[in-house]
């Protein structure tokens, strides 16, 4: 199956796949193996459990990331808008699959996975925006009298509340049937509803336009 190396970044490829799509609660190493062409006893071999599995596949993620998030930031050649857009569409590619359903399974059945996601998230991915959106007020391409730090934290607070099934459930049932959309939607338009309002006109239609 290859090196070492090789097989650690299927296993997480393949575990990841499951988690989001299933889970942590219902996803089993024996699928994950039977996936892999591997018996549980192999994959036992390379993670000694499925909170360990968890935790490494979310590591991955992670330093994909933040790997493509400082690409873009780092890039001299594009413009400020094209920037923000791409920086976001990165982060909902990486984290709008996480549904609801296993954001609660990570709360409960795996907090130290959770707090280290919501710290990676909190610290590192909202501060990147924090620099950008700074970048963008000195550029003249967002209103200089918004308050930087209070943007993010409007645009955290949307998408974590949206993907949260106990503040979705606060709602009557049918405004919870009307955000009854994929997870990468909901960024999509939190997005567009937050950083069209914050753009000056020029900048405004260049960000719609990328």
């Amino acid at each position: 199956m290859g090196s070492k190396a090789t097989t650690e970044n299927k296993i997480l490829d393949v575990a990841l796949h499951f988690f989001l799509k299933k889970g942590f609660r219902k996803t089993t190493m024996e699928e994950i193996a039977q996936d892999l062409g591997m018996s549980k006893k192999t994959l036992y071999k390379f993670y000694p459990g499925k909170l360990d599995l968890l935790s490494a596949a979310f590591e991955r993620l992670k330093t994909r990331l933040t790997a493509k998030t400082e690409a873009i930031l780092d890039n001299r050649y594009i413009s400020f808008p094209l920037k923000l857009k791409s920086t976001l569409s990165v982060v909902a590619t990486y984290l709008a699959p996480i549904s609801p359903e296993l954001f609660d399974d990570l709360k409960t059945l795996a907090p130290e996975v959770w707090e280290d996601l919501r710290s990676y998230i909190n610290e590192s991915a909202y501060l990147r925006f924090q620099k950008l959106i700074a970048e963008g007020v000195e550029l003249g391409l967002v209103k200089a009298n918004l308050n930087v730090s209070l943007v993010v934290m409007l645009y955290a607070a949307a998408v974590q509340c949206l993907l949260d099934p106990n503040y979705r459930s606060q709602f009557p049932e049918s405004i919870q049937k009307g955000v009854d959309i994929p997870a990468s939607d909901i960024y999509d338009q939190a997005i567009s509803i937050l950083y069209e309002g914050i753009l000056t006109e020029e900048a405004r239609n260049e960000f719609t336009n990328a």
